[in-house]
This record gives C-alpha cells, sequence and structure tokens, in this order.
C-alpha cells in the first residue's frame, strides 16, 4: 500500500489523483509540510511525498506522476508510442514545475521576494505574480487549442498535474480564467472525472 502525504489543494492533490486513476492500494494523510513528524519524512519540508509500503519515499511532484505512470502502464497515462509523444510529456511537465508552479510564489509569498515589508511593496509583489501566471498560462491556453489534453486525444499525469496550478490561477487572477477559455475548458473537463472528483472530495476540496 501506498502512503500518500498531501496538503489540501496543494500540487499534492494531483498526485492524488493519479492514484485514483490507476486505482492503486494507497492512504492518504493531511500533513503540515512544517510540522517536524513530517520533516522526517521529507526533509525538505514539501507535499507531496509518497511512501511506497517499504522503506523508500518518493518525493517531488513530477517524479512520483511519472513513477505511477509507469508502474501502471495499462492506465495509459505515459505512453510510449513514440518518442516525440514522449518528450512533449516531459516538456509540460518541466514547464508546470519550473515555469508555472514558481510563478505563485510571489502571489502566496510576497515577503520571500523583497527586504520591504510595507503593505504597498508586498501589493507589488503579488501584482508581478498575478502577472507572471497570467503569462504562463496564455502559453498553456495556446497549446491546448484544438486540444482535449496536453498531449492529444488521451489525457496523461500532466493533465492531473494541471489540476491544482490553474485552481489556484482561478482564484487568484482577477478574471479567473476568463482571458484562457481552453485552460478553462480543459479544467472544467477533469473536474467532471470521476478520479479528479474523488481525490477532490477526500480533500475536502470539492466545488472550490
Amino acid at each position: 500500500m501506498y502512503t500518500l502525504y498531501y496538503s489540501p489543494g496543494a500540487c499534492s492533490l494531483s498526485v492524488h489523483i493519479v492514484l485514483e486513476w490507476v486505482a492503486a492500494d494507497y492512504q492518504a494523510i493531511k500533513v503540515n509540510p512544517a510540522d517536524p513528524d513530517y520533516l522526517k519524512v521529507n526533509p525538505a519540508g514539501a507535499v507531496p511525498a509518497l511512501g511506497l509500503g517499504t522503506s523508500s519515499v518518493l518525493t517531488q511532484c513530477s517524479a512520483i506522476l511519472k513513477y505511477l505512470a509507469l508502474k501502471y502502464p495499462v492506465a495509459q497515462l505515459d505512453q510510449h508510442d513514440s518518442l516525440e509523444r514522449d518528450a512533449d510529456l516531459a516538456r509540460w511537465a518541466a514547464f508546470l514545475t519550473g515555469d508555472l508552479h514558481p510563478a505563485f510564489f510571489p502571489i502566496f509569498k510576497p515577503e520571500r521576494y523583497t527586504i520591504d515589508s510595507s503593505d504597498d511593496a508586498l501589493a507589488k509583489v503579488k501584482a508581478a505574480g498575478i502577472a507572471l501566471v497570467a503569462k504562463k498560462l496564455a502559453v498553456i491556453d495556446q497549446h491546448l487549442q484544438g486540444r482535449d489534453y496536453f498531449t492529444g486525444a488521451e489525457r496523461s499525469y500532466v493533465d492531473a498535474y494541471a489540476v491544482p496550478m490553474v485552481r489556484w490561477a482561478k482564484n487568484v487572477l482577477p478574471g479567473g480564467l476568463s482571458a484562457f477559455p481552453n485552460v478553462a475548458r480543459h479544467h472544467e473537463e477533469l473536474l467532471r472525472d470521476p478520479g479528479v472528483i474523488k481525490a477532490m472530495t477526500s480533500e475536502g476540496i470539492q466545488g472550490r
């Protein structure tokens, strides 16, 4: 049995979704990433972490998603039908990890990005983060034009990876997803998926 360590609505939600998609046997444990007991599981103090049922624990969201996709090939979340498709999956996983996810940091933790703790300075940092998130979403929106999922007609682990980040964007951008119709369409379709619904309900965030 796997053990998923998660925080509600965090990027760990994507792993929660994929565990449902692959029909894995798992338990989900809600944690505070800063808790000393959790730091023994993942000294980096971040979620997700995935206990493998042995002494081994996987960390880093994209690595866990890739592991599960390869471990359960019948779910077809990482199809190796071509080198180009495999590279495309890796490209978008890297984009979500290295471009979109960090764009939210100035919004959620503006104090990390300025030595000026005034309300005005923090507001400007947040505004810069919001602009950056919008810029990254525009790239995804253009890519999803004419596509059901990131790599075409079939879902992959990258689609699950996008769910929590698009939820954040929907909540923090002034117009929500109104400027990104393809992102909104893709996200709303995923929100109707039974595995997504089950994972979100388990985390107490269904419908938000």
